[in-house]
């Protein structure tokens, strides 16, 4: 009785997939970037984060493509991170704290920031 048990065991198993070391991609709405010092700051801000191989942020679509390790980080982890630099992220809020040590370029217009249009 316990083979059989163990064999039906060994057996359930095998049929679920495993997705240990499994890569996703979310594009996230950044709605305050401005310019490339902000791409390149979020960019080098969450590549150094656990479970996250790659950022790219698209400043003028205003998006933020990551490729990151679904078994050590989520979506949320990913928007709180980028609010952490300064900058809006999804239905995420950018830190008070970090926004205000932005530089003027990378502030909203609103604020007096962002590059002036020629």
């Amino acid at each position: 009785m316990t083979l059989l048990f163990n064999c039906f065991l060994m057996i359930s198993r095998a049929q679920q997939p495993v997705r240990k070391g499994a890569l996703e991609t979310v594009t996230i709405s950044v709605p305050t970037v401005q310019c490339d010092e902000c791409k390149d700051r979020i960019e080098k801000y969450l590549t150094r984060e656990d479970g996250i191989t790659m950022a790219k942020v698209d400043y003028k679509k205003k998006t933020c493509k990551v490729t990151y390790y679904w078994d050590q980080t989520t979506v949320e982890n990913i928007k709180t991170a980028i609010a952490n630099t300064g900058y809006d992220a999804g239905d995420v809020t950018a830190d008070a704290e970090a926004y205000k040590r932005l530089p003027t370029c990378c502030k909203k217009p609103e604020d007096g920031g962002g590059h002036q249009k020629q």
